[in-house]
């Protein structure tokens, strides 16, 4: 649990840093600039947060939930290109939590979700929401997932609206607050 804690207090710092910077420009797109980098921080501060937790992140529950987001934030516009299904599974494959799992493991669950995705949308989130509600039973794995979504999104420093909105049901498919993750 003390884990957690700290985990817990260094995202409230980064969400104090954040709402400090750059708050009274709000705008839409314009003001992606400071929203980025704090983004592109947040991003930096999970990778980290996950790392510390490599060593309890190895049930199965994890792996598939983390697969089915990555697949979800993949598709979250509807559409996934083969330059992003690889960009992002690269991003799977080179993950230092993920490296818990044999990369044909990882490959296989995420392209099972993005083909049904991609051949049936609504059919494909729905099972891929299910896969995640299985990491729900513990609260830690259920954290972990949604920053691995996180990370995978911000990874080229900005997170899509529609990215955000997935990772806003994967959230509530927890049973997490998305605020707690500054989504």
């Amino acid at each position: 649990m003390a884990i957690f804690d700290r985990l817990k207090d260094q995202a409230k710092a980064l969400q104090q840093q954040r709402s400090g910077q750059g708050h009274g420009s709000s705008g839409g797109h314009g003001s992606s600039g400071s929203r980025g980098g704090s983004k592109a921080q947040l991003v930096g501060v999970l990778k980290t947060q996950l790392s510390s937790l490599k060593t309890e992140l190895k049930s199965g529950a994890y792996r598939d939930a983390s697969m089915a987001v990555c697949a979800l934030v993949a598709a979250a516009d509807g559409q996934v290109d083969p330059a992003e299904r690889q960009h992002v599974e690269s991003l799977i494959l080179s993950n230092d939590v993920l490296q818990n799992f044999p990369p044909e493991q990882l490959r296989t669950r995420f392209n099972k979700h993005v083909d049904l995705m991609m051949t049936d949308f609504a059919r494909g989130k729905a099972e891929a929401l299910q896969e995640v509600a299985k990491a729900a039973k513990k609260p830690a794995e259920a954290r972990a997932v949604v920053q691995t979504g996180i990370v995978v999104a911000g990874a080229d420093g900005y997170v899509a609206p529609a990215e955000e909105q997935i990772l806003r049901e994967v959230c509530g498919t927890l049973g997490l607050s998305s605020a707690e993750f500054g989504i």
